[in-house]
């Protein structure tokens, strides 16, 4: 089951309404790509540890979220430093860090069904013109969101069953199975909305409203 990475909580970031914290996310996104030195960005780097510290998430579910992203911040810094220069691949492991931590920190203290709230009532200015369907967008963001760790804990499912057999080194392996399964899932999804009718015209069928019925507000 696709779960929710909220976990419940009293911190001041807790206390923040959903559309606060994005938008500072949306605003540091932007400055921290702006920003080139690397001692700035590894400052914030470190300030955006401590904020995620003060939510206090479990250790465990802080390391399984975290570990994949560490294991693809590390090629990218090798690519880096080997097709461009050390300061470069220093600002972007710091950059892209920053990014991470801070995005987990609003993941894990937003709930699901906050967050796309605040994505349909951005979206409704458009969807007057024509130009979007709040509804769906919000749909659709809402199963990115919830897919990734699915992705990750399948990752780690097939990795571990392939060592076990053996098959530890052999890339190909681990993919085809991971590719497989996502898509079978994305299959499944997919005939299930068309079941429930879903079209994404009417308030009373958002798709906030269903997640957060569905377990947006998991803790």
């Amino acid at each position: 089951m696709i779960g929710s990475l909220y976990i419940g909580g009293d911190s001041l970031l807790h206390r923040q309404p959903a559309w606060r914290k994005l938008l500072v996310l949306f605003a540091a996104g932007i400055v921290l790509f702006v920003v080139q030195a690397p001692e700035i960005l590894a400052g914030a780097a470190v300030a955006a540890a401590a904020i995620l510290a003060t939510v206090r998430p479990p250790l465990r579910a802080l390391r399984r979220q975290l570990t994949g992203v560490a294991i693809i911040l590390a090629a990218i810094f090798a690519a880096n430093a080997v097709f461009a220069d050390w300061g470069t691949a220093f600002a972007m492991l710091f950059r892209l860090s920053t990014l991470v931590l801070l995005a987990l920190a609003v993941t894990m203290t937003t709930r699901t069904s906050d967050m796309l709230e605040v994505v349909e009532r951005v979206l409704q200015p458009l969807e007057r013109t024509g130009l979007v369907n709040a509804a769906r967008v919000s749909l659709a963001v809402s199963l990115a969101i919830r897919f990734v760790p699915e992705i990750f804990a399948r990752y780690r499912e097939i990795r571990d069953a392939q060592a076990a057999r053996g098959l530890a080194g052999n890339p190909v392996a681990l993919i085809v199975p991971l590719v497989v399964r996502t898509l079978k899932s994305a299959e499944e999804i997919a005939a299930a909305i068309d079941a429930r009718g879903f079209e994404g015209a009417h308030p009373s069928g958002s798709a906030s409203g269903r997640t957060g019925r569905q377990g947006g507000t998991a803790s």
